[in-house]
């Protein structure tokens, strides 16, 4: 098993797609009706959607793959969520997907080590993180590279309210 990070481009916009596809069903699918599922996948997930945000020069997504097929990935840009102490020039980790046959292995942290050696280069930026709040998995994750909750907002799908975790590394 060969398995590689580098930085994706937007000729990789079908490639993230499908990864973003397969890991975003695996993990979350049983929790919503399907049509609300699909409509959320084809809206933020689709290849449209990955391509632009490949293209956005405040994105940036590293892909984690096993022989040229990719099995996990790593998304951030400009920082959305909501926060009082969120300033321009703050970076939001959007997502950090790897499918389930390739978890526990260390590959999680080896996407977030070539993130967070970016981020912090040339100078150090703030790092936002949205979490499901039973994501205690995730939780736990982020707090080992000093992410603190310093609120809460509710993530949509269809008509579901998700309570999600505004985390933050100074």
């Amino acid at each position: 098993m060969s398995l590689q990070i580098r930085r994706a481009t937007p000729a990789d916009a079908q490639a993230v797609s499908a990864i973003a596809i397969a890991t975003y069903t695996e993990t979350f699918g049983d929790s919503y009706p399907p049509q609300d599922l699909y409509a959320f996948l084809e809206e933020h997930y689709s290849p449209a959607p990955q391509r632009r945000e490949l293209e956005d020069p405040r994105s940036v997504v590293w892909l984690l793959e096993e022989d040229g097929r990719a099995v996990g990935y790593l998304a951030a840009g400009a920082n959305t969520l909501a926060h009082a102490d969120a300033v321009d020039g703050d970076v939001e980790l959007k997502r950090l997907y790897v499918l389930a046959s390739h978890q526990s292995g260390g590959h999680g942290a080896r996407l977030m080590e070539a993130f967070l050696q970016w981020l912090d280069h040339p100078a150090r930026r703030t790092l936002w993180v949205g979490v499901w709040s039973e994501n205690l998995g995730a939780q736990r994750f982020y707090a080992r590279y000093g992410c603190v909750q310093v609120g809460t907002y509710h993530f949509v799908v269809g008509d579901s309210r998700d309570l999600e975790f505004i985390l933050r590394r100074p």
